[in-house]
């Protein structure tokens, strides 16, 4: 499995950016994907998730009600819309999946497909 994060860039405070994750080597409807971030000298932290079925989504406290992780299975292909964005959400942006989403919240949990990053820097 692949996955390729891009739509990172550099935006203003209160700005919006959308973030893609395509998919290859195995149908993205088949497992749970995540969205994680890691700022420059701090650890990874779990951004948000979603089940494979699409039924459920979690969230960080830190950006719920910010952004919204969706899918396109059709398309092999996960988003996340980012809104309002803040400088502290300055962070290379991984996209991540085959663990169950519920246990992608944990600070150790194993995931075995990861994605390069995308850069996203928020100015104030």
């Amino acid at each position: 499995v692949q996955l390729q994060a891009s739509g990172g860039g550099l935006v203003q405070a209160g700005g919006s950016l959308r973030l893609s994750c395509a998919a290859s080597g195995r149908a993205i409807s088949t497992y749970s994907v995540g969205w994680f971030r890691q700022a420059p000298g701090k650890e990874r932290e779990f951004v948000a998730a979603m089940t494979f079925l699409g039924g459920s989504t979690y969230y960080s406290d830190s950006v719920k009600g910010r952004f919204t992780i969706s899918r396109d299975n059709a398309k092999n292909t996960v988003y996340l819309q980012m809104n309002n964005l803040e400088p502290e959400d300055t962070a290379v942006y991984y996209c991540a999946g085959g663990t169950p989403a519920s246990a992608m919240v944990r600070p150790l949990a194993h995931i075995p497909y990861w994605g390069r990053g995308t850069l996203v820097t928020v100015s104030s």
